[in-house]
């Protein structure tokens, strides 16, 4: 299936039913590097399609936090409506509907490892995280302390900067970041799992700081050159339940 054919804006529609979950993503960093395709290729079950962007692909590192985190049902409960967590991500599309795959995700509540691992198939893992602020400043902090797990880190030290609004359709941005779905697979079963937001509100950033293993513990080669950053302060979302499609 040719890029053009792939269905970009239907997905961002919310579906016609309750969500499962809400929670607000916060003080989030995208980090995008351009890998080869054949290289990660082999990271992406046979049943998914690498997406691409201009023939290119690509590997994120996102950092970020999570508050207001309740079950659409409840309301946040003390203890459990807040953590960090950190994901490696490549994009992919499942007959012409384009989504996430999540490479893995490290988190600071237990909880919610499991209960990702568990219902929502996804390779999350315990880490030890913390988040600083100054101003327009971010320091980062994760290491994996995950039971039999490869060992992963990161640090890193960020600025944020002015606005850049929101991504047209068809540009770089738009490709890596609106994004409203994501995939998991499960022996030869896709599943697909919906989000909603609103568009992405992008500011600039600029990192002074980085020591990363995220993506070398999953046997890639550290990618070359500056990442390309994007920055949001907040996103409200809303997540449905996994679908086998």
């Amino acid at each position: 299936m040719s890029e053009e054919n792939i269905d970009r804006l239907s997905i961002r529609e919310r579906p016609d039913r309750v969500p499962i979950m809400e929670q607000t993503w916060g003080k989030l960093l995208f980090m995008h590097w351009r890998l080869p395709a054949e290289v990660l290729r082999a990271h992406v079950p046979a049943q998914l399609t690498l997406d691409t962007y201009e023939g290119e692909a690509w590997i994120a590192v996102v950092p970020f936090t999570i508050w207001g985190m309740r079950a659409s049902f409840l309301p946040p409960l003390p203890g459990l409506s807040e953590m960090h967590e950190l994901n490696v991500r490549t994009y992919v599309h499942y007959k012409g509907v384009p989504g996430v795959l999540f490479l893995s995700l490290d988190a600071t509540s237990s909880l919610a490892v499991l209960g990702a691992r568990t219902f929502f198939l996804l390779p999350y893992f315990n880490a030890e995280m913390s988040l600083r602020q100054d101003g327009r400043e971010i320091v980062y902090h994760s290491r994996r302390t995950h039971a039999n797990a490869p060992q992963a880190s990161f640090d890193a030290t960020w600025e944020f900067g002015d606005a850049l609004g929101t991504s047209e359709p068809g540009s770089l941005e738009f490709f890596l970041t609106e994004r409203y779905c994501f995939y998991t697979v499960s022996g030869e079963s896709v599943y697909q799992c919906r989000i909603h937001h609103k568009p992405w509100q992008l500011r600039a950033a600029k990192v002074s700081s980085l020591m990363s293993t995220m993506i070398e513990s999953h046997a890639l080669p550290t990618p070359e050159g500056e990442p390309l950053l994007h920055y949001s302060e907040e996103q409200p979302v809303e997540v449905w339940t996994l679908e086998k499609v």
